[in-house]
């Protein structure tokens, strides 16, 4: 799994390539929590496009950057979800409180 930070104005944008499961998911959960806490960020966009595999590790992930955001007043988004993607992050719950965009423009116009 690889990771790709960039930050504009409050929002950290994740962008994930590879999968995202019980072998990744707390590594990459302490780098996003380091960089969101060390800048003093506001909002998370979470890019999935390049995620081929996620399991109910990357739920948790999400889950938990969603609770981080909202305790400091802030948003957490998904943008680029794939259909595949989609159907996990209903049968979780996720969309009911989480929102999506089609893409990083979309997000950062809407959040």
């Amino acid at each position: 799994m690889q990771l790709h930070f960039n930050v504009k104005d409050e929002n950290l944008i994740v962008r994930f390539t590879g999968e995202l499961d019980h072998h990744t998911a707390q590594e990459i959960r302490n780098k996003i929590d380091n960089k969101y806490k060390n800048d003093m960020l506001k909002n998370i966009i979470l890019d999935l496009k390049g995620i081929n595999f996620m399991d109910s590790s990357g739920i948790g992930l999400i889950m938990g950057r969603y609770k981080t955001t909202r305790a400091n007043d802030g948003s957490l988004v998904l943008i680029n979800v794939n259909s595949r993607m989609e159907k996990i992050l209903t049968m979780s719950g996720i969309l009911k409180i989480v929102k999506v965009y089609r893409n990083e423009d979309e997000a950062l116009h809407n959040i």
